[in-house]
């Protein structure tokens, strides 16, 4: 009986400290379905998410790791407070600064030209730059390579946008 009131203190203690709990990390995207960006569903891009919690409450979920640098770039006077991004094998929440990042390879990335993925091992992140290339990196790398790609991404997004908007027209008769 003690036991099971310990327990119970101490998950009450959890939930009320703002510590996330595995439950809270799953509906993230339930929360936050599509990217506050470019509008892509978070659940079809699952291994790219992200999610930003700041000092102020506010969260912001995107689909990657280019609309998160959008992000935080808008929102320069603001403190993050955990940068956790989706495990590429896994689709998991893992915290972004810890993880193991690789940029580049032969897998297309998610609104980049640059793919950056994310690992919640190192042992995985060399295993997948083994197997499909890229380069090892930690975050800070990852963020700055967003930040150069980010003109050419942005430019790339808009052509193909029109491009699909023209698609999706009837075509006029003069």
């Amino acid at each position: 009986m003690k036991v099971k009131m310990l327990i119970g203190l101490l998950a009450l203690l959890v939930l009320l400290s703002g510590t996330p709990v595995p439950a809270q990390m799953d509906d993230d995207i339930a929360k936050h379905a599509s990217c506050k960006y470019c509008g892509m569903d978070r659940q079809k891009f699952a291994h790219s998410r992200m999610l930003v919690e700041y000092e102020d409450g506010t969260v912001t979920g995107t689909c990657s790791i280019h609309c998160t640098a959008i992000d935080l770039a808008v929102n320069i006077d603001k403190t993050p407070k955990l940068i956790r991004v989706g495990d590429y094998g896994t689709k998991k929440l893992i915290d972004a600064e810890s993880a193991a990042w690789v940029i580049g390879g032969d897998k297309p990335g998610v609104m980049t030209k640059q793919a950056k993925w994310a690992f919640a091992n190192k042992e995985d992140a060399a295993k997948f730059a083994k197997e499909s290339g890229g380069t090892e990196a930690s975050f800070d790398m990852a963020m700055e390579a967003s930040f150069r790609d980010m003109y050419t991404d942005t430019k790339m997004i808009r052509e193909k946008r029109k491009m699909m908007k023209q698609k999706m027209q009837p075509e006029q008769k003069p």
